[in-house]
């Protein structure tokens, strides 16, 4: 099966550590997959090689048959790739709407200076993409939540406005680390939702999570990795029933919560 991001045989160190060892792995296009593993395993060091934040010391990494290991992080942006993170990063000081549009004013070539000179070019492009920020504000719920800051937002509206704002680099690939930490069932849920509904966008979905009943529930492959290793795949069904990951990682009584 052809594959959207693939690892060729990449090793990650820290100095006499290896965060990864010689892992080979790939997901195809489409679809939401997930990552699991205990904490250290390696998940978001992945990540980080995979948005050019680390480079591997070995292997290569293709997205779409283009190596990453040797751009920069604004070039893999460019490329098709958008993240967030753990801890929310949005800019405190703007609106919800502003949070999204400054994300396209920093990155459009020459933007700075066309929009001081407010030519028609800017005012055009400064319209469209007011639009498809409304679009995507409505797309995770937050259509009423234009002209809100932050900070005045429950927790999981501000993951999900984290969410909006990197899918306004109009990825092909979404990195999600961790979008449900902190959320209650309710919030989870409609996160659930959103997720579905960006990956019927044709946005292929790569998401870590640590609560298993999420992940099992709103991914349809699910990769596991432990010290560093890639040690199982397969189907939520597979993963809930490989004797090896139920030992090492989700055990008898996780594994009955994901099913209840």
């Amino acid at each position: 099966m052809k594959q959207l991001l693939k690892l060729n045989s990449v090793t990650l160190r820290f100095g006499g550590l290896t965060a990864l060892s010689d892992v080979s792995w790939g997901i195809p296009p489409l679809g939401i997959h997930g990552i699991i593993g205990p904490n250290g395993a390696g998940k978001s060091t992945l990540f980080n090689l995979v948005t050019g934040i680390y480079k591997p010391v070995k292997g290569s990494i293709l997205f779409e048959e283009t190596e990453l290991q040797k751009l920069k992080t604004a070039e893999i942006s460019r490329l098709g790739i958008a993240r967030t993170f753990q801890n929310i990063r949005l800019l405190p000081h703007l609106t919800s709407l502003e949070n999204l549009l400054v994300v396209t004013s920093i990155e459009r070539e020459g933007a700075f200076w066309q929009t001081l000179l407010s030519t028609p070019s800017a005012r055009k492009i400064s319209e469209e993409t007011k639009e498809r920020a409304f679009s995507l504000l409505k797309l995770v719920g937050l259509a009423d939540g234009e002209k809100k800051y932050p900070d005045s937002l429950p927790y999981g509206e501000q993951r999900k406005l984290e969410i909006a704002r990197a899918l306004m680099r109009k990825p092909k690939l979404l990195l999600l680390d961790e979008p449900a930490a902190g959320m209650n069932p309710n919030e989870k849920n409609a996160l659930d939702s959103v997720l579905r509904d960006i990956a019927d966008r044709n946005i292929t979905i790569l998401v870590i999570e640590h609560d298993m009943k999420f992940i099992m529930n709103s991914c349809q492959h699910i990769t596991v990795i432990n010290q560093g290793s890639i040690c199982a795949e397969g189907t939520p069904s597979e993963i809930q029933n490989n004797p090896h990951v139920i030992e090492t990682y989700l055990g008898k009584k996780a594994k009955q919560a994901v099913l209840n």
